[in-house]
C-alpha cells in the first residue's frame, strides 16, 4: 500500500476556524448579524494596512513589469479568481488599456465565472497549461489565494516563475504562504470569517481592497490618469460621455461646447482632445505633441503652461482670456 501524500492541513489555517462571536449566528436578528459583520468587515481594512508595504512592493514590481512591455496577469480559483477577472475587467474602461494587457486565469475557465467548480482548483495541470498558453517572460503574475494554499494557484506561481514571469501572491493566511513560488508576497490576517471558511466574506473583502490598490496605483505611476482624473476612460455611455467632456473642459480650459467638438474630433480619447483644445490646430498636430512627450499629458500641460497666453482663432482651440472687469 503505497504512502498517503501529505497535504496542507486545512484545519490549521486562519479563515478555516470558529469565529467566537458568530456561534450564534442564526439565533441573532439581523440588525446584530449586520453590527457583526459589519464589525469584521472593519477588521479587513485594519489587515490590509498592516500589508501596506508589501502592497507597496508587489506596486512596484506591476510598475516596472507594465513599464518594459510586460503584462498583469491574475490568477485564482472561486472567490479569489472571480475578484481576479473583476479587476482584469474594469482595467480597460477605467484606465484605457488593451484587453491584452490586464488578464485574468479563473480555475475552471470561463464558466467558472459565473457557476463554482470548485474540484478546479485542485487542477494543477490546468494552472501549467494556462500559464505555458497564456504567460511570457516579463510578465508578472499575481495569485490571489485566500486559503494561500490553493493547487491550482500555487502550481500557476510556480510554472510562471519558471518561465521568467515576476510573481506575486495576495493571500488571507500569512503562515500558509510557506513555500509559494512568489517574489512578493502580501499577507493579510483577517483570521476567521462571520461563517465559517466562507471567504468570500472577510477575506475577499481585503482582497479586494488590494487588488483595487495594485492596479490603481500601478497605472497611476505609469501616467493613466492626470492628478485624480481618469484620463483615459472610453465615453461609450451618456455618463461617460458627458463625464469626458467635462475633463475636457476643466483640463484643457475651455468653454463646455468646445471640449465637445475637440472630443468629436478626437474619436473619444480624452487625452488628446486635451491637447487639440488647449493648444489648437488639427488632430495630427496633438498626437505629434503627444507622442513627443512620451504620451504623458501632464508633461504637455506643463510645458504649454509656461508659455505666454495666446489667443486662438480656430474652433477647437482654447478660449480667448476674458477681460479683467472695470473698477
Amino acid at each position: 500500500m503505497g504512502r498517503r501524500t501529505r497535504g496542507p492541513r486545512y484545519e490549521r489555517l486562519g479563515t478555516e476556524q470558529a469565529h467566537r462571536a458568530s456561534r450564534r449566528l442564526d439565533r441573532l436578528s439581523p440588525l446584530a448579524i449586520a453590527r457583526l459583520m459589519n464589525r469584521e468587515d472593519a477588521r479587513a481594512v485594519r489587515a490590509v494596512r498592516r500589508a501596506l508595504p508589501a502592497v507597496a512592493r508587489a506596486v512596484e514590481a506591476i510598475v516596472a513589469a507594465l513599464g518594459a512591455g510586460g503584462r498583469l496577469v491574475f490568477v485564482g480559483a472561486g472567490t479569489s479568481g472571480r475578484l481576479g477577472v473583476l479587476e482584469a475587467a474594469e482595467c480597460p474602461p477605467t484606465f484605457g488599456t488593451p484587453p491584452s494587457l490586464v488578464q485574468a486565469i479563473m480555475a475552471g475557465g470561463r464558466a467558472a465565472v459565473f457557476r463554482a467548480r470548485e474540484g478546479a482548483e485542485d487542477d494543477v495541470r490546468a494552472a501549467r497549461r494556462e500559464v505555458a498558453r497564456r504567460v511570457r517572460a516579463g510578465d508578472v503574475v499575481v495569485g490571489v489565494s485566500a486559503s494561500g494554499v490553493t493547487p491550482f494557484v500555487r502550481a500557476a506561481l510556480a510554472a510562471a516563475r519558471r518561465r521568467g514571469a515576476e510573481t506575486i501572491l495576495v493571500t488571507c493566511n500569512p503562515g500558509a504562504a510557506r513555500g509559494a513560488a512568489a517574489r512578493v508576497v502580501v499577507a493579510l490576517a483577517t483570521g476567521p470569517e462571520v461563517v465559517a471558511g466562507s471567504t468570500r466574506l472577510k477575506a475577499g473583502t481585503a482582497t479586494k481592497l488590494v487588488l483595487n490598490t495594485l492596479t490603481t496605483a500601478a497605472m497611476a505611476r505609469l501616467g493613466r490618469v492626470l492628478g485624480h482624473r481618469m484620463i483615459d476612460l472610453q465615453p461609450r455611455s451618456r455618463k461617460l460621455r458627458a463625464r469626458a467632456e467635462r475633463l475636457v473642459a476643466e483640463l484643457a480650459g475651455v468653454a463646455p461646447a468646445r471640449a465637445r467638438r475637440a472630443l468629436a474630433a478626437a474619436d473619444g480619447r480624452v487625452r488628446l482632445a486635451v491637447v487639440m483644445a488647449r493648444m489648437g490646430g488639427p488632430r495630427r498636430r496633438a498626437a505629434a505633441v503627444l507622442r513627443a512627450a512620451g504620451g504623458s499629458l501632464a508633461r504637455v500641460l506643463e510645458a504649454d503652461s509656461r508659455r505666454p497666453a495666446r489667443r486662438r482663432a480656430d474652433g477647437v482651440g482654447r478660449a480667448r482670456p476674458r477681460k479683467p472687469p472695470r473698477g
